[in-house]
């Protein structure tokens, strides 16, 4: 059995469409099966649409989509990361990301993971990393967030 160091914090890879994002643990509120949302009308092609979720309407995205990387959309096996926001808005604690399958834990220690220093990272990404051999995006959930709500308010306003 392994010990993990004092450094070592809880990640978790999540499979999008030609991509792995990195998060910490803490973030990820649940994972749930994908089921169609309620589309938003004059929204980008990326946000999806609605899902309920514990009495709140949550933003669902295609993060892959949104960055430019793939074309995306939820099928069988999909899954949906529900996430909890940083940006403290009350109205819109929560969004979730349509992701490819279930999430994998993994332990993240400073000295297994390589940061690349990369000018043109695709929009929504705070980081390119290496875990292992895993390449992964750290998702930049503050500028997503702002996306979502810039996106959501374009939308009411159309």
């Amino acid at each position: 059995m392994t010990t993990t160091q004092q450094n070592d914090i809880r990640g978790v890879l999540i499979a999008v469409a030609r991509a792995r994002l990195l998060l910490p643990n803490a973030t990820i509120a649940e994972v749930l099966s994908f089921a169609p949302p309620s589309p938003v009308e004059g929204a980008p092609d990326w946000l999806l649409g609605r899902i309920r979720w514990r009495g709140w309407e949550v933003p669902l995205i295609a993060f892959s989509q949104m960055a430019d990387i793939a074309p995306e959309a939820g099928g069988l096996g999909s899954k949906v990361v529900v996430l909890k926001a940083l940006g403290g808005d009350a109205k819109s604690p929560y969004f979730a990301i349509l992701t490819q399958g279930f999430p994998r834990l993994v332990t993240v220690s400073p000295d297994r993971l390589q940061h690349e220093a990369d000018e043109h990272l695709p929009q929504g990404v705070h980081a390119r990393v290496w875990l292992n051999e895993d390449e992964a995006f750290v998702p930049d959930l503050e500028a997503i967030e702002l996306l979502i709500a810039g996106a959501l308010n374009q939308a009411q306003a159309a």
